[in-house]
């Protein structure tokens, strides 16, 4: 039995269509579909219900689907066992990985980066995208993983694993924002700028505001922190980011987090990736990112304790 061809039905399944399958093996859909149906010939039973434009499996189609996932995985054991690399002889792995602004502006280029290093044969494939439309493509299969502030939650084949939140604050220009503390009434005398409208930090921001019974600021919904950063340095008002991203920033932008009598709820990180029983390279790569962030939050908070006697001290 061929195993590309098991493989070639184990993704149409998984995805429920031919069309995403074919682009996640990187295979025309006609190559895909007649390996499904070299399958269903040598099997002597029919895989998929072909009858209408509605992708179904026959009864034999989901009897099989569990036993192709069971010969994919003795696959990936027995390259693991003889020392089989994950991308075959001179092919490259290919990474598609998608993150939100916040994860991109704070640590995935100190981590791909410790990647590149620890696994120089890859190329990556990296979308940029708000978290429902990431969501979206990992459970549709155009993702191997996905970083983004919502969880890939009810899609068959796709995991979920919560990551470190980050904190979120303020952030103003820095010789316009000078002040040393701001109550919720100073803020509320600027107009604020957020995340895209529904966002997680878009409502906690307005809930703040509702449960303080102080009036509700100019509230600007931006989707883009690139375009956030642009407004903050040209005076229109401030913002609610990540402040491991401000930090980042503010080393070569006019930019100051802003001390606050009021936090921020944090921003949650989920990473979301489809189980591929042929292959842990995509585990493997969701451990190293878990393992560079929970290093990075230590170096942070041991950095603050080192400054915490001195601030004392001044």
């Amino acid at each position: 039995m061929n195993l590309r061809f098991v493989e070639a039905f184990h993704w149409a399944a998984s995805l429920r269509s031919v069309t995403r399958a074919a682009e996640k093996l990187h295979l025309t859909q006609s190559a895909l579909s007649s390996r499904i149906a070299s399958l269903e010939e040598e099997l002597g039973v029919v895989l998929l219900d072909r009858r209408d434009k509605q992708f179904r499996l026959t009864v034999a189609g989901q009897r099989f689907h569990t036993l192709a996932q069971r010969l994919l995985e003795v696959q990936r054991q027995v390259k693991e066992e003889m020392g089989g690399g994950a991308g075959g002889a001179g092919r490259p792995v290919v990474l598609r990985i998608g993150a939100i602004e916040s994860v991109v502006h704070s640590w995935l280029t100190g981590w791909l980066q410790e990647m590149r290093a620890a696994n120089p044969d890859f190329e990556l494939e990296l979308t940029v995208e708000t978290s429902p439309v990431l969501v979206d493509q990992v459970r549709r299969g155009a993702q191997d993983l996905v970083f983004a502030a919502i969880p890939a939650a009810d899609a068959g084949g796709v995991r979920t694993r919560a990551m470190a939140s980050m904190p979120m604050g303020f952030v103003g220009r820095a010789d316009l924002h000078t002040k040393r503390r701001y109550g919720l009434s100073d803020l509320a005398g600027h107009d604020l700028l957020t995340f895209q409208r529904g966002s997680q930090p878009h409502q906690a921001l307005l809930q703040m505001f509702q449960e303080s019974g102080l009036p509700l600021p100019r509230v600007h919904a931006i989707s883009s922190i690139s375009a956030m950063v642009q407004l903050v340095e040209g005076g229109f008002g401030i913002a609610t980011l990540p402040v491991a991203v401000a930090e980042q920033l503010a080393k070569r932008l006019s930019l100051r987090v802003l001390r606050s009598d009021t936090d921020l709820v944090a921003l949650p990180i989920h990473a979301s990736y489809r189980e591929d029983p042929s292959s842990q390279l995509t585990e493997t790569v969701l451990e190293s990112a878990l393992d560079y962030v929970a290093r990075q939050r230590g170096a942070r908070a041991s950095g603050k304790a080192r400054m915490a006697p001195e601030a004392s001290r001044g």
